[in-house]
């Protein structure tokens, strides 16, 4: 499935219709860890664009006819091929990432992860009847693959993100476009070769790359699609929405966050300042759920500032994914220190190959400061002491994102309270947790939909409801 260009560098061709298809034009891939180039893929044209609308729309009719148990059969073939071939794969996706190993094992488990609870999903929905109240009817809801789906995915997690799609479209019996990000293609690339050689039909899979939304805005503005679903920032989502919004479509799009942390006077200091830090500074801070402000009560600020520097001086990340967005990092905290902020530890980039920052605590941080009130898709956090005379809900909602947050306290009443007061799609209590079993998704600005459980599926079929005459 790879060819050689001139340059040397292997190309990655993209995958339309089951076969595999290359361009005049080609985006360089690079390693963020060492800068250097390792790969490349095609830039899509318009005629590529038109052929996978067309084999998708095929490759749904194909789909779509096969039972539930014949669609399963393949698909559990397909996340067993996709095992065999875990360590290849993981190595390709530390290499256009710079991710650590353990991080990047965890990023490649979830496609396989996300193929295997959609297909079991899929069985647990119900099709329920519906009562008439003169008994003259039999009513029931009857649920269908909905159709072509197009997926536009972030660069921060290639396979979990692929799996967030494919997992829900393949067991509903959809057919997809997708477009993983120009600056992690490769292990996507790979991961959807394989899924001819388990079986599954030409056309139910296509991806295409391309690093020019011009071009790609075709397949939104296409009456092709059924359903457009994106992970990525907010200002990208309402490109996308307003470039689909040609005929009607379904939309699912997870977007940009900026999670606060309530930490409160009756928490365990010291776990939640372990738990935050691990969480802030994992992949590098690039991660939508990523706590950005965190409100700690005053009278343990000092103890939570102490804790999470002790906890960032053990931290381990890999780079930043560009060195643009390095730089903007950077800038932000720049921005804040000259604003008053106070820097506790770290805020340098480092020195050597590659795009890596230290891990950064910022103090004296107010929440009218960019750094607070922006997404910093970086390792930065921000630490804001409150009191007593402060509404901490009202500051966690001082945002116009809404897609996690995290709440710290012994009392019950307070994290219930919190639970149902912050404006945000999920909110964990004394710990982060996240897993295909629970619905992830957003409030406000951070998106509409979800992506993992039950509520996922459901995106990717239609409700009909079916009435027969059984009696006058």
């Amino acid at each position: 499935m790879e060819t050689e260009t001139y340059s040397g560098i292997k190309t990655y061709p993209m995958l339309i219709d089951g076969k595999t298809v290359l361009s005049k034009g080609a985006i360089d891939v690079v390693n963020p860890a060492t800068g250097q180039k390792i790969g490349q893929v095609p830039e899509v044209d318009a005629a590529a664009i038109q052929s996978a609308l067309g084999a998708a729309e095929k490759g749904f009719k194909i789909w779509s006819a096969n039972t539930p148990a014949e669609r399963k059969t393949i698909i559990l073939h397909y996340a067993d091929l996709l095992e065999e071939n875990s360590e290849r794969l993981t190595d390709l996706l530390i290499a256009e990432t710079g991710k650590p190993r353990d991080n990047a094992e965890y990023d490649f488990g979830m496609l396989t992860t996300c193929l295997r609870f959609f297909v079991e999903e899929f069985e647990r929905l119900d099709q329920p009847v519906l009562h008439d109240p003169d008994g003259r009817f039999l009513h029931y809801m009857q649920r269908q693959p909905l159709g072509v789906a197009v997926g536009m995915l972030a660069w921060n997690f290639p396979m979990l993100n692929i799996g967030y799609k494919l997992g829900p479209v393949l067991a509903s019996g959809c057919s997809a476009i997708i477009k993983p990000s120009h600056l992690t293609p490769l292990a996507s690339l790979e991961a959807v070769y394989l899924a001819k050689e388990a079986g599954v039909p030409d056309g139910v899979i296509n991806v295409v790359t391309s690093s020019d939304h011009e071009v790609t805005k075709a397949l939104l503005q296409s009456d092709v699609p059924s359903i457009v679903t994106m992970i990525g920032s907010t200002r990208g989502g309402l490109e996308v929405m307003g470039s689909s919004c040609s005929s009607i479509k379904r939309f699912s799009v997870e977007l940009g966050g900026n999670a606060p942390v309530v930490v409160y006077p009756d928490a365990d200091v010291r776990d939640a300042a372990h738990k935050v830090v691990d969480l802030k500074f994992a992949n590098c801070g690039q991660i939508c759920v990523s706590p950005n402000r965190c409100f700690v009560h005053e009278s343990v600020y000092e103890e939570f500032v102490r804790c999470a520097k002790e906890q960032a001086a053990e931290t381990k990340m890999g780079p930043m994914i560009t060195d643009e967005t390095r730089q903007s990092v950077l800038n932000l905290v720049k921005s804040a220190v000259a604003d008053g902020a106070e820097i506790l530890c770290g805020g340098n980039a480092m020195e050597g190959a590659g795009y890596f920052i230290e891990p950064t605590i910022l103090g004296k941080v107010r929440s009218e400061m960019t750094v607070a009130r922006e997404e910093v898709f970086g390792p930065v956090l921000s630490v804001i002491p409150y009191s007593d005379q402060d509404d901490e809900i009202a500051l966690a909602n001082d945002t116009p994102y809404g897609l996690a947050a995290y709440v710290f306290t012994s009392n019950l009443s307070k994290g219930l309270r919190a639970g149902r007061d912050i404006q945000a799609g999920s909110v964990c209590v004394n710990e982060p947790h996240y897993s295909v079993q629970l619905p992830h998704g957003g409030l406000k600005q951070s998106g509409v939909g979800k992506d993992c459980s039950r509520y996922s599926l459901e995106e990717y079929l239609t409700l009909k409801r079916v009435s027969v005459l059984i009696g006058d």
